[in-house]
């Protein structure tokens, strides 16, 4: 039987990816008490790198915002494999999202509103976060955004 979780993703047409493999020396996620903290995620569906490029050269705010969102997509991936069941989840309790601006961009809350908006539609108000916004020089890859978070489990 599907949980809570699995069914609101059911309803909303949303497909939880597998969750993918860490891009260098680190692991996907490390719980510490009732805390899992979520390696940061960019910009890969289905094995391939999405959204490559810079905000304010290559991409609108709106193209960032679905950046953003695949990134917490990611992160709800590694957040079922590392529970089994997404039901486990108390809260989201924090997100830091970083987005690969121009030196003169400054809609890295916008942006990151992409991810911000996935966590209320999956969790409701258990979704409602904490955050930074973060403009960076550049992210592996060359990739647009990524996205790490808190999370509180039972």
């Amino acid at each position: 039987m599907a949980g809570q979780v699995e069914a609101r993703l059911e309803a909303l047409g949303i497909a939880v990816p597998a969750a993918a493999a860490p891009l260098a020396s680190y692991v996907p996620t490390v719980r510490t008490g009732s805390l899992l903290f979520v390696s940061g995620q960019v910009t890969v569906k289905d094995g391939k790198r999405e959204f490559v490029g810079k905000l304010g050269r290559d991409f609108t705010t709106e193209q960032g915002a679905q950046a953003a969102r695949l990134c917490a997509l990611n992160v709800v991936a590694q957040l079922k494999a590392a529970l089994g069941d997404l039901d486990r989840v108390r809260r989201i309790v924090k997100l830091t999202g970083f987005v690969n601006s121009q030196p003169d961009f400054v809609e890295q809350p916008q942006v990151v509103n992409g991810a911000s908006d996935l966590f209320a539609e999956i969790f409701g108000d258990k979704g409602k976060h904490a955050r930074s916004a973060v403009g960076v020089a550049s992210l592996p890859a060359g990739v647009a955004c990524e996205v790490e978070a808190i999370v509180e489990i039972e």
